[in-house]
């Protein structure tokens, strides 16, 4: 599979809070269906699983959507019969290889897949994705204490949020 390198559309938003952040997420998850690819992108602390937490809302997952961080994906089954929530976290795999032992493949299909830290090592599993990338504007300092979610922070600090489509799926279509 070719992976699409120019976006079809791009657009940048800015996200005052957590429930701005969530509602985001929420209009994009209306418009996903099984078989679509999110990649996250963003510092410690940027908003990552907060997103997520929207998506799997718009969705209708199980709830109790937290970091993968140390179990590398959960799966977040529908409730109401539509696409499963797979949220891969892959900060601590270093290749696309390791990401290939997770057999993402075989959930693709009948799932929506969120990979935060996925830049570079998941782009391959689709021909067509959403790139969104979370920014703080304090950033995460070297030194700083480690934050896993974006409740641990100022929930009043806002977010820019960069949306690109990649792909057929997404041209013409923007979502949200």
């Amino acid at each position: 599979m070719t992976e699409p390198r120019e976006p079809c559309w791009e657009k940048t938003l800015t996200v005052a809070d957590v429930a701005e952040t969530q509602e985001l997420a929420r209009s994009i998850g209306a418009d996903l269906r099984a078989g679509d690819l999110l990649v996250l992108t963003g510092g410690l602390g940027a908003g990552k699983t907060t997103f997520t937490q929207g998506l799997g809302e718009s969705l209708g997952v199980r709830e109790g959507i937290i970091s993968p961080t140390f179990v590398l994906m959960r799966i977040h089954p529908s409730l109401r019969g539509g696409p499963d929530l797979v949220h891969v976290d892959a900060y601590r795999l270093s290749s696309a290889g390791e990401l290939d032992d997770l057999d993402l493949e075989s959930t693709l299909a009948r799932s929506v897949t969120v990979v935060e830290w996925g830049a570079g090592k998941v782009e391959q599993l689709s021909d067509s994705r959403l790139e969104i990338t979370l920014s703080r504007a304090a950033g995460q300092g070297i030194g700083s204490e480690l934050i896993f979610d974006f409740e641990e922070l100022d929930a009043e600090e806002p977010r820019t949020v960069h949306v690109a489509g990649y792909g057929p799926r997404w041209d013409g279509i923007q979502p949200g």
